[in-house]
């Protein structure tokens, strides 16, 4: 692999990962930019004991351009993109409409009354293109081209991790227009938060609870290791991954990949359990995509480690879910679930494993 750090006409860094080893990225980007947006602010919410950010500069952020626009695509001789390049095998740059900025900490939101603490909005979100094909999806690239985006992952959670103030780093794709994609080219995104985010902080303290009752036990190993006794809603699995349906799977098609040995984050990963995640997770996108023989919008989540906390309590692991539920239906979050947080699953998991295993591949 090859790593080369450049910049695009507004100061934002991109970086390329390329197979090899030879390849020369000196490409200039040509556009005239206008300086990075204004600063978002984070704002702490005493009754649910959590931040929110608040970004509205992002209501102007590119909304599903036509093909020959898309900004993920590579550059042309007679169109610049975010990417100068004409061509490239993984790319990662900085969100031009982001979340949250480190450019911006000298930046003080507005003070608000009572007990709303309000902060500027400090962190990093990056944009990572897993190929330069627009007509591509995760489930078509190689698994050579898989190993290629963990290391991307891998650098990006080492070099966001150390960034001051960063407390979590969190990797992710969104697919499909159901799911709220905007950009349809095959990418992903990563965002660094000044704090660790409430469904890690939840999970964590879970897991403390059961540390302290099962004599220091590691709450997601010994789930993982009841599912795999259990098998019934084990969907892939090798020597060095499981993906399963979780019991209490939330979503109509819910998968949970877990690397079978604890580790923190991505750069804790092995290279033998790097190479081995491709194939595994390949399968498990290949078999969502053959469930109704549709691209299955789904949500990929990365759940890390905090950067400076319960390290040793976390366990790294890959939530993939899909809000179709069937055919020409949607799992809608309605009532219960977006007002009271009572998710309602109209799939029973161990049928939804059974129907994942039984795609023909």
């Amino acid at each position: 692999m090859k790593r080369t750090v450049t910049h695009l006409a507004d100061g934002r860094e991109l970086i390329y990962f390329d197979d090899n080893d030879t390849a020369v990225r000196g490409e200039r980007d040509r556009r005239d930019l206008p300086p990075p947006p204004p600063a978002s602010e984070i704002r702490y919410d005493p009754i649910l004991d959590e931040w929110v950010a608040i970004a509205a500069h992002r209501q102007t952020r590119t909304h599903l351009p036509p093909s020959d626009e898309c900004p993920l695509c590579p550059s042309t001789p007679t169109r610049s993109s975010e990417i100068p390049a004409y061509d490239y095998d993984v790319a990662v740059f900085e969100n031009r409409f982001p979340s949250l900025s480190h450019r911006n900490g000298s930046i003080e939101p507005p003070h608000l009354p009572g007990l709303t603490d309000t902060r500027p909005g400090y962190g990093r979100c990056e944009v990572v293109c897993f190929t330069s094909d627009h007509n591509a999806s995760f489930a078509s690239l190689t698994p050579e081209r898989v190993r290629l985006v963990v290391e991307a992952w891998a650098d990006r959670t080492a070099e966001l991790s150390a960034l001051p103030h960063v407390e979590q780093v969190f990797c992710f794709e969104n697919r499909g227009e159901a799911i709220g994609v905007t950009l349809h080219h095959p990418h992903g995104q990563i965002y660094a938060y000044p704090f660790v985010t409430p469904r890690t902080r939840r999970m964590l303290a879970s897991a403390h609870r059961h540390a302290l009752e099962h004599g220091g036990a590691n709450l997601f190993a010994d789930v993982l290791a009841a599912e795999r006794a259990a098998g019934e809603r084990v969907v892939v699995r090798n020597e060095h991954w499981t993906a399963f349906v979780p019991a209490t799977a939330r979503w109509p098609y819910e998968i949970h990949m877990y690397p079978n040995r604890q580790v923190p984050d991505i750069p804790a990963l092995s290279a033998a359990e790097r190479d081995a995640f491709a194939p595994a997770y390949l399968e498990v996108l290949r078999r969502l995509d053959g469930l109704f023989g549709i691209q299955m919008p789904y949500i990929s989540a990365w759940h890390q480690a905090p950067v400076h906390v319960d390290r040793d309590l976390s366990y790294l692991h890959l939530q993939v879910f899909s809000s179709q539920r069937a055919p020409g239906k949607l799992k809608y979050l309605a009532g219960s679930e977006s007002a009271m947080g009572v998710f309602i699953n109209d799939v029973r998991p161990e049928q939804a494993a059974q129907r994942l295993r039984e795609v023909e591949l």
